[in-house]
């Protein structure tokens, strides 16, 4: 028996020497349902996304197991972040994550950092667009920032998703910018955002695009301007006859200011390479898929792909640029707020 088992160890290496590959043990995959942890309330961008992808794995049968998309926004998504932290090992729950992977810890001092987690890939960069009810008679951020000023300071009111977070980091950025003041409304999720806008609860927002385009196109809502260094590349007519493309920057508008925000996927810690492998190929298939194509068209999303170390590089730059806007805008839990 011996001499048989080295025997066949002795083909297979033999084999291997002249390039004949042996097969290879099944790759991971889940056994079970796998939690989708959105660390944010319904209806706004992270929610659509997971609940896009959720529809498109199983539309195409890209999971044996099924996707189930779970909102847990308790904390300023902190509730997700550390559910996931303490799965160690647990390879059936993934989280799609927003700025506030950065801005929950710094802005509250929860023990969580994404270091904690287990970076799967960037699915595509999220732009912010300066938006107005249509019924105001604003056109250019211009305008619109010149009727702040002339208001009564803190009169005119800015909603946004949360306190502390990217919508509001934006709106300290505005106002520093300009010299103007505004009441920050924080609400829980971006869809709630949109619909206090088209009520005219708010005066502004700066609201995702996906957040706000069935408000646009539906000729209740006006993009000024987007907070990136050029324009979108979507060149496809949305509303007033005017595409993505057609919104001008903030920056020539008079607002030097600047702002993507990461779809990103993460695993519990101590994931294996198999696993993580798993889900960047998984998110391949998804990316590939007509229905992915469209969402990012109708969302203007920047469709940057990473995975790997590339993308930890990534985070870890944005990790330290989110501490520099918030340490600025007086938001880090040691300054004591």
């Amino acid at each position: 028996m011996k001499h048989t088992a080295q025997t066949a160890l002795g083909a297979i290496a033999a084999l291997c020497a002249v390039g004949i590959s042996v097969p290879a043990t099944a790759a991971w995959e889940p056994v079970r349902p796998v939690e989708f942890i959105v660390p944010a309330g319904t209806g706004g961008g992270a929610d659509q996304m997971a609940r896009t992808i959720q529809g498109i794995v199983t539309k195409h049968n890209l999971m044996k197991q099924p996707l189930v998309v779970i909102n847990k926004s308790g904390g300023a998504g902190g509730e997700g972040f550390l559910d996931l932290k303490t799965s160690g090992g647990n390879p059936h729950k993934i989280i799609i994550t927003l700025s506030n992977l950065f801005t929950t810890p710094l802005a509250t001092g929860i023990p969580f950092n994404w270091k904690d987690l287990t970076p799967v890939a960037m699915l595509a960069l999220d732009e912010f667009v300066l938006w107005v009810n249509a019924d105001k008679p604003y056109k250019t951020a211009k305008e619109y920032i010149e009727a702040v000023k002339a208001a009564p300071s803190g009169s005119m009111k800015m909603g946004g998703t949360g306190s502390k977070q990217e919508d509001q980091i934006i709106t300290v950025a505005v106002e520093k910018a300009t010299g103007s003041k505004f009441t920050y409304i924080p609400y829980k999720g971006g869809g709630e955002v949109a619909v206090q806008l088209v009520g005219n609860h708010v005066d502004s927002t700066v609201n995702n695009p996906i957040e706000a385009v069935a408000q646009w196109r539906g000729g209740k809502v006006r993009p000024l301007c987007v907070f990136d260094a050029q324009p979108m590349a979507y060149d496809e007519q949305i509303a007033d006859g005017k595409s993505w493309k057609d919104i001008p920057t903030c920056k020539s508008q008079g607002l030097d200011i600047e702002y993507l925000m990461l779809r990103g996927i993460f695993m519990s810690p101590r994931a294996t390479k198999d696993q993580v492998e798993y889900y960047v190929e998984l998110f391949k298939k998804v990316r590939a898929t007509p229905e992915w194509q469209d969402f990012m068209k109708s969302g203007a999303f920047n469709t940057t792909f990473l995975t790997g170390a590339d993308y930890a590089k990534w985070v870890e730059a944005e990790e330290k640029r989110h501490e520099a806007l918030m340490k600025d805008a007086g938001f880090l839990a040691s300054a004591g707020n």
